[in-house]
């Protein structure tokens, strides 16, 4: 009689759990689109995302649109037909998604803007790292390995990669990062040999390794094959830094180490890292952002009104509430909740371990995804 109580009891307690998974969101489908497989860190977003949202009762779509805007439009369109009730996004194309996200405003359909702002008013809130500081902490980073405020008449040589046109966190990392080393340029204690300083100059169409790779090559071929000493190279992220890090391997003449930077801790570039080829990278743990979205989420469909200053406070890891730097257009502000970044260097990749998403070799000199 015991044994068919404690069953009884204990199917209660399961058919308890599901009514309430069932109340929290399994009746809810959430559309989650990601720009593309093709960069290791989007498939970490893609991953975390999905497995944060089933894992609190959501239903997931989610989609990887091959750099493609006219296939992110569709994979949002098909998510729309599948009746999504919210959609996580992150664009291809920051002016590409107009039609179909003026649909979603039409329907009702609230549209968090993750990692990437997008330039439509449909978008109800964006979460993503401080990208304005991750360039800041590349130039700091830059302007403290080189010591220039002790330079004296000392000069270097560097050069600038910067990220795609059509995604508008490149303008805040390269923003953040010149800002730190105008000064320096402006006075002349930093030389860029190409004369190449500005993102339109600078750019790197898709993140691509291998654009990157052969502009940096044309680089050292047309203005360091005479011995100019290379000194740093500054990258707005790790796609971009595998390919100047490779073309420096390849033609860069000089003996001398150079400081090369980086963003997102990719494994190939923290391999790097550990081999002399990049100096550090700026650390965004994506993991922690897809909590973030989820609790964003949670608020938005609970139709309550939402305190952002005390959710961006409520969450476990460093996030802060912003309401006045970024805009879906020109006439709207958009509420931002905005996570921390880490620099990251050879010295300190135990930090990236202790995250729980990385593990050494068996050798423990290289790191590898959990």
């Amino acid at each position: 009689m015991k044994k068919i109580v404690s069953l009884v009891l204990a199917l209660a307690l399961v058919l308890g759990l599901c009514s309430f998974a069932t109340a929290e969101g399994a009746a809810k489908k959430v559309g989650i689109a990601m720009p593309t497989q093709s960069l290791e860190r989007w498939n970490r977003d893609g991953a975390y995302l999905k497995e944060q949202f089933e894992a609190a009762g959501y239903e997931t779509v989610l989609s990887y649109s091959d750099n493609k805007n006219d296939q992110q439009v569709n994979d949002i369109a098909n998510m729309l037909s599948a009746d999504v009730s919210l959609l996580i996004i992150s664009c291809v194309d920051s002016d590409g998604l107009n039609t179909v996200l003026d649909e979603a405003a039409e329907k009702g359909i609230p549209v968090i803007a993750y990692d990437r702002m997008i330039n439509n008013d449909a978008v109800s809130y964006y979460v993503s790292f401080d990208n304005y500081t991750v360039g800041v902490l590349q130039g700091t980073f830059v302007k403290e390995a080189l010591d220039l405020d002790n330079a004296g008449d000392k000069t270097f040589n560097m050069e600038f990669t910067g990220g795609a046109s059509t995604d508008p966190n490149a303008a805040y990392f390269f923003n953040g990062a010149y800002d730190q080393l105008a000064p320096y340029i402006e006075k002349g204690t930093i030389k860029v040999p190409s004369g190449q300083t500005t993102l339109a100059q600078c750019g790197t169409e898709q993140w691509s390794t291998d654009v990157a790779l052969s502009r940096a090559q044309n680089i050292l071929g047309s203005f360091y094959a005479d011995d100019t000493v290379l000194d740093a190279w500054l990258c707005s992220n790790d796609s971009t830094s595998a390919g100047v890090a490779q073309a420096i391997e390849s033609d860069y003449k000089g003996s001398n180490s150079v400081i090369v930077t980086g963003q997102d801790g990719d494994i190939a570039n923290l391999a790097n890292i550990v081999d002399g080829k990049q100096t550090m990278t700026v650390y965004k743990n994506v993991a922690n952002e897809a909590v973030v979205t989820l609790s964003v989420a949670k608020a938005i469909l609970s139709g309550e009104a939402i305190d952002g200053a005390a959710l961006a406070a409520a969450q476990e890891v460093e996030c802060a509430f912003d309401t006045s730097s970024y805009f879906s257009s020109p006439e709207k502000n958009t509420p931002a909740f905005l996570l921390v970044p880490t620099v990251v260097t050879k010295d300190n990749l135990s930090y990236l371990v202790d995250t729980g998403l990385y593990q050494w070799d068996a050798d423990q000199k290289y790191l590898l995804a959990k």
